[in-house]
């Protein structure tokens, strides 16, 4: 057995500012790791092999390090403590899958399918919004505006509430960046502080008047005499507005950049977008992950391929890498065969992604309407990337999308 301590193991800083666009996939790339599968990053330690990536997002000796980083911060108290403790992702054995039983109803895919409508509504309006001559920055125009929106439906809220929601989620999001932790928790602290208030205040609505939405379904959700309490129940909605806007705008936006960098794939997919756009959609989160990193802490000592892990070793579970097993070219290919692995983009083992279904949804909804109703996306220049230290998202992306529809389009 070998400690992982000791081990001269190659090294990655996936917070290196660096890290955008292509040279961060050519970075990504060329990482090897000790005896393929384990580098060595800013934190601790990073998992570039999908069985060592399965190992640790799946044992129960490892946790996401969420109370670890408020401990580490010093935020002992205050809203943004009581969101981190009460977060379903830093929540583990009985209580958390209580939890889980509790919620995955209301987020189940026939759950999730009584939105679509909506979606495909504001879609239409977002593209209306669009100048006659296509021309658009997609982020600020369809990909920023479109999650919030549809979380506002989800949530039973007045659609003139979404840019709030999306200024919350985009702020709440941050604590899992150190560097802005460090910078911004003031800013952070604030925006759990002013969701909370508002949370209180919807959940409190539907108490009174219950509608068709997923607070009305999580007030009334019980299994074997059991309910949510007031506070599961607004930090489970604000654990979805986190994991639901930020999240799919980057996802939708890396999936547009990438059907406009292959125009064959854009008219594989405009040739039946109905059938096409999830595959689209899982194609998207395979090549380019917006959370190419999770991170897990050992709460025990854990021994892998020989390799024994000390309790609190940092270890950071590359979905990139993972994605990418037994795959002997690195092509982005809607029409890849279904054989290909389970994706680890939204994770796995107990913590896989509570509202998976719903991001796969949004964003098969808008590449299904795009090839319905654009014949064309052309980049008009140079994308701004952010970096993978947290989402890897897309500051900008500008084009161009030339309107026209398929046969039988809606």
């Amino acid at each position: 057995m070998a400690l992982a301590t000791e081990l001269e193991l190659p090294t990655f800083d996936h917070t290196d500012a660096a890290l955008r666009g292509d040279h961060y996939r050519t970075a990504m790339a060329a990482v090897r790791g000790y005896e393929g599968w384990l580098a060595a990053g800013p934190f601790g330690f990073i998992v570039l092999d999908r069985d060592a990536a399965e190992f640790f997002l799946r044992t129960k000796h490892a946790v996401f390090p969420g109370l670890i980083i408020a401990d580490l911060f010093g935020i002992a108290d205050g809203p943004l403590h009581e969101e981190i403790v009460k977060n379903i992702i830093n929540v583990n054995g009985d209580d958390h899958r209580r939890l889980r039983n509790l919620v995955n109803p209301a987020l189940a895919p026939r759950a999730v399918n009584r939105y679509r409508p909506a979606m495909r509504r504001f879609l239409a309006q977002l593209l209306a919004d669009v100048p006659p001559d296509g021309r658009c920055e997609f982020i600020a125009t369809f990909a920023k505006p479109y999650p919030s929106r549809v979380i506002a439906e989800l949530m039973g809220a007045p659609q003139a509430d979404a840019p709030r929601l999306h200024h919350w989620s985009n702020w709440i999001q941050r604590q899992f960046d150190p560097i802005s932790l460090i910078g911004e928790r003031a800013r952070i602290e604030a925006a759990v502080s002013e969701f909370y208030v508002y949370a209180d205040e919807l959940i409190e609505r539907r108490r009174r008047r219950p509608g068709s939405d997923l607070i009305t379904d999580l007030i009334s959700a019980e299994e074997a005499g059991d309910r949510l309490s007031h506070d599961e129940l607004r930090n489970l909605v604000l654990n979805l507005l986190v994991g639901g806007v930020d999240t799919s705008q980057s996802q939708l936006a890396h999936a547009v950049r990438l059907l406009a960098e292959h125009p064959d794939q854009w008219e594989r997919l405009r040739s039946d977008p109905d059938r096409l756009a999830l595959a689209a959609v899982d194609e998207a989160l395979r090549y380019e992950p917006i959370t190419p990193f999770t991170a897990r802490i050992t709460v025990a000592e854990v021994e892998h391929r020989g390799v024994i892990f000390p309790p609190g070793s940092v270890v950071l579970v590359s979905a990139w890498h993972a994605n990418r097993r037994g795959l002997q070219a690195d092509s982005f290919d809607i029409t890849a065969p279904s054989s290909r692995e389970r994706l680890l983009t939204f994770g796995a083992g107990i913590h896989y992604c509570v509202g998976a279904n719903l991001a796969r949804a949004e964003i098969q909804e808008a590449l299904a309407f795009l090839g319905h109703h654009v014949r064309s996306i052309t980049i008009t220049g140079e994308p701004d990337f952010g970096t993978p230290s947290g989402i890897y998202g897309l500051e900008s992306l500008p084009l161009a999308l030339e309107r026209g529809s398929t046969a039988g389009a809606v």
